[in-house]
């Protein structure tokens, strides 16, 4: 249940071949009346930032136009958004009344809130507030057949039940429509400084960082070829972020570095304490590692990968305790697979929502 890598393109996410209609959806009421139409295939289409390759479908529905913010509560750090919001637009809103999505995957312009929450997309900031699922309070979705549905609310604390907005990071369209989805928002920093360690060993940092008590809100460490340049992160009031900052005296004030480019983007994740053994077995795809040391987690970019360099790579990862994923190659089927299955038949039974682009 898996598509099978030959060369990982660096090509469009779209299939070759294969005529598809494309819809800009002016509402999500016109959403729901093209799905409700029934038997056909549907690609949800938001910045393309990071959607998976695929086979052709009958439509395609643009998310370009639902680009509103439904409703903004400051007072509560809480906001709703439709899906075709992209996170720059969002962050200017926000940054009005001094608050922002702390959220920062690549391509922030291009990026949708819709698109980020289905690829389950994060950056650094990952190290101090966790990714979507930890970020998302509330989505309203239609279903294959047009259904609407909701889950969650408009407060961070809902009462239990069925979590549809966790299920929703990192389906890939595969589920349903995203129409709407609430976050709870943070307060802008007063002061932000960034520090590099040149030539470092990201174990020993965050050792060394955790031995001080020190709260990073990002820390990130960059290997091409040999060893690592680790940038750490420090914000919030001035004071405490000076406090921070001079119990590293030693380390230079930097800039934060910028997401990397490349035409493939590559996740990965390993045990923190295996820096030096997942450089190691990436070494074969010659990409620039984005590294999250304390997480475990980060992604691995360059111009095209070979199928045998990322089936290597992957072995020695496995070997490892770790996983590797690249555009259109999830790896071996996960042990969740049957759970993967049952909530796919829930929400598509007729298996029309992107159908090709995830593990089922």
């Amino acid at each position: 249940m898996r598509r099978q890598a030959g060369a990982v393109p660096a090509a469009s996410n779209r299939a070759v071949g294969g005529s598809v209609a494309r819809v800009t959806a002016g509402s999500i009421d016109e959403v729901q009346a093209l799905l409700a139409q029934g038997d056909r295939t549907v690609l949800f289409v938001g910045g393309e930032t990071a959607m998976p390759p695929g086979p052709p479908v009958d439509l395609e529905i643009s998310t370009g136009r639902l680009n509103q913010v439904v409703e903004y509560a400051p007072a509560d750090q809480v906001v709703t958004v439709e899906c075709g919001v992209n996170l720059a637009q969002l962050q200017r809103e926000l940054a009005k009344c001094g608050q922002r999505l702390a959220l920062d995957p690549p391509h922030p312009v291009e990026a949708t809130l819709g698109g980020i929450v289905a690829a389950n997309s994060f950056g650094p900031l990952r190290t101090r507030y966790g990714s979507v699922r930890d970020l998302i309070i509330g989505v309203s979705i239609l279903r294959a057949d047009g259904t609407r549905a909701k889950g969650g609310g408009k407060v961070v604390k809902t009462v239990a039940g069925f979590d549809l907005p966790k299920l929703m990071c990192g389906s890939f369209g595969t589920l349903a429509f995203i129409a709407t989805a609430t976050f709870r928002v943070h307060p802008l920093p007063e002061k932000t400084v960034t520090l590099r360690a040149r030539g470092s060993d990201p174990l020993e940092l965050v050792r060394r960082v955790r031995s001080l008590q020190l709260e990073p809100a990002a820390m990130i460490a960059l290997g091409e070829g040999a060893g690592w340049d680790v940038y750490i992160r420090f914000e919030g009031f001035r004071s405490g972020v000076r406090a921070q900052r001079e119990k590293l005296r030693e380390l230079e004030e930097a800039e934060w570095p910028g997401h990397a480019e490349g035409a493939v983007r590559l996740r990965f994740g390993g045990l923190p304490t295996h820096a030096a053994q997942v450089a190691k077995a990436l070494a074969p795809l010659r990409a620039r590692l984005e590294w999250l040391p304390t997480l475990g987690l980060g992604f691995a970019s360059c111009a095209a990968v070979e199928a045998e360099a990322l089936h290597r790579a992957r072995r020695e990862l496995t070997a490892l305790g770790g996983w590797l994923t690249g555009p259109g190659d999830w790896g071996p089927a996960p042990a969740s697979l049957a759970v993967h299955r049952s909530v796919k038949r829930q929400l598509d039974p007729e298996e029309l929502l992107a159908p090709g682009r995830f593990v089922v």
